[in-house]
């Protein structure tokens, strides 16, 4: 990178604590990477470099929630057959200690069950419910569109 092109942090951001609740229900490509989970993976590598007390929640619902599904599951609902090219990544992030969750209205109206998904994915009652629980428990939304 040649100097013209080289950036100088302005405003530095380091927090001690993270509440964060990710509503995920539409997806927006960095080319074939969803950028919801491009913009996870910043934020929980910026969660350790900063050493800090986190506690983050992704809830995917409505036009996303295929992201959750395990490889024979995406297939059938997406009509193809090269399994969920997503699903490392939120392995990672499940490592990463993020709670990885689908909304229960999604699961219903798509036919899903809890067979259907990835290891570590919980279903929640519906996505609003859930959203509204966290951020009254002091979570900060986070909408991807």
């Amino acid at each position: 990178m040649s100097d013209h092109h080289a950036i100088t942090i302005d405003i530095p951001v380091k927090l001690s604590s993270v509440k964060s609740v990710h509503s995920i229900g539409s997806l927006q490509f960095e080319g074939d990477l969803p950028a919801a989970l491009f913009h996870l993976q910043l934020i929980t590598n910026d969660i350790k470099d900063w050493g800090a007390d986190a506690e983050v929640v992704v809830v995917f619902h409505t036009n996303a929630g295929h992201l959750t599904l395990n490889d024979e599951a995406y297939n059938y609902s997406r009509k193809i057959a090269v399994g969920n090219p997503s699903k490392d990544m939120i392995a990672d992030l499940v490592k990463k200690g993020v709670s990885i969750e689908l909304c229960g209205a999604t699961a219903k109206v798509n036919g899903w069950g809890n067979a259907d998904l990835l290891p570590n994915v919980k279903i929640n009652t519906d996505a609003m419910a859930r959203t509204i629980e966290l951020v009254q428990q002091g979570f900060v939304k986070i909408t991807e569109a």
